[in-house]
């Protein structure tokens, strides 16, 4: 290897260290909501590191920080339709929903770079984004689902419980001793006088 290589090579690795350390955090935040998991995230973050990595020296002119993003958001949106994300912040929007979010109000792009970026016209980047931010502003996500053995040990737990009695109640009759016939009324008058 000559000697103009490997000082290119250690100088794409400084900048490339350098570059990482102050981008990983937010691509790796980005991740995280655009795939639910924090595991996946990990992983599609990788990828898109070596991605940029590999592709270090094409990119002298291009910020390196718009090219991962952009890598990113092509690898989350063609993968697989198994691969959908569950769960998160985001948990109650569409893929395509969640990228748009993700750019525009977390990233803050512009609806046209977008639009460019996705493949979408901008009218459609707009309603997109608001339909999201309103399905984001209603009503609160329904428990997650539990599994049947999780429901059936609750129901039986339920079933497992004494009846409370609600507070406030009357009291209840005098019962009979046990074995025999209950006291007449007037032995009770009389015994509470």
């Amino acid at each position: 290897m000559g000697t103009r290589r490997a000082a290119a090579e250690y100088q794409r690795d400084v900048e490339f260290q350098a570059f990482t350390a102050g981008a990983a955090g937010r691509l790796l935040h980005a991740a995280t909501l655009l795939t639910g998991d924090p595991a996946a995230a990990e992983k599609l973050l990788e990828n898109v590191l070596a991605h940029t990595y590999a592709n270090w020296f094409r990119m002298r002119s291009d910020d390196p920080y718009d090219q991962a993003r952009t890598e990113l958001v092509r690898r989350f949106a063609y993968r697989p339709w198994w691969r959908r994300p569950r769960g998160g912040a985001l948990d109650r929007l569409t893929a395509q929903e969640r990228l748009v979010v993700v750019l525009r109000l977390f990233e803050g792009v512009a609806e046209e770079q977008a639009a460019a970026q996705l493949g979408l016209p901008v009218e459609r980047v707009r309603s997109i984004c608001n339909r999201a931010t309103a399905t984001l502003r209603s009503r609160p996500a329904p428990p997650p689902a539990r599994s049947v053995a999780e429901a059936r040990a609750a129901a039986e737990r339920a079933r497992a419980r004494p009846p409370q009695t609600p507070t406030g109640s009357l009291p209840q009759p005098p019962q009979a001793p046990p074995g025999g016939d209950p006291a007449p009324a007037d032995e009770i008058q009389g015994a509470a006088s």
